[in-house]
């Protein structure tokens, strides 16, 4: 089971997410293309917003940094997949996948913006961990497998080292974090 350290909603979430997707055969779920579509913009647009507070909250360099590279860079994956779906007439479809992303990132957020000084950078970067590696997790098993369109695939593929470096990033700063205490 997916463990996000400090936020066992999140972690709840996300793993339902994966495991509403993957039955216990562990054969991925019959998403469409409008529904991986739909999955890419959504875990984007999340990690997006977060990232937007945390900019506004920390008072730390590298967390600002950080932030502002999550801002970056998914806007960039998102502005792809928006483009490609376009381009292929296809329109992002909504899916219980994304519907519990969407949940569990209003409980994170619920959970993270009370927060502040080093306790919210800590929150926010713990989150970070458990998110990019769900999505990893969810590029893997279930958003790759199903896309038949091979464009989309393609796309899939391609931003997938990203995230992994965004993972090993957020990895980096939370042990910063952990031993600056």
């Amino acid at each position: 089971m997916l463990r996000t350290p400090g936020y066992p909603l999140l972690s709840m979430f996300l793993t339902l997410a994966l495991a509403t997707a993957l039955p216990a055969q562990s054969a991925p779920p019959d998403l469409s293309d409008p529904e991986v579509a739909h999955v890419a913009v959504t875990a984007n647009s999340i990690d997006i917003d977060l990232a937007k507070l945390a900019q506004s909250r920390t008072h730390n360099p590298d967390v600002k940094q950080f932030a502002t590279t999550m801002i970056t860079d998914h806007s960039a994956v998102k502005a792809q997949a928006s483009a490609l779906a376009a381009k292929l007439g296809v329109t992002p479809k909504d899916n219980a996948m994304s519907q519990s992303l969407l949940k569990g990132a209003a409980e994170a957020r619920a959970t993270i913006e009370p927060l502040k000084g080093k306790a919210f950078d800590k929150a926010y970067i713990d989150r970070e961990v458990g998110y990019h590696q769900a999505v990893l997790d969810a590029l893997d098993n279930v958003l790759i497998p199903t896309t038949e369109n091979a464009e989309l695939k393609k796309l899939l593929v391609d931003v997938r080292p990203a995230f992994a470096a965004h993972l090993e990033h957020a990895k980096k700063l939370q042990h910063t974090l952990v031993a600056s205490k």
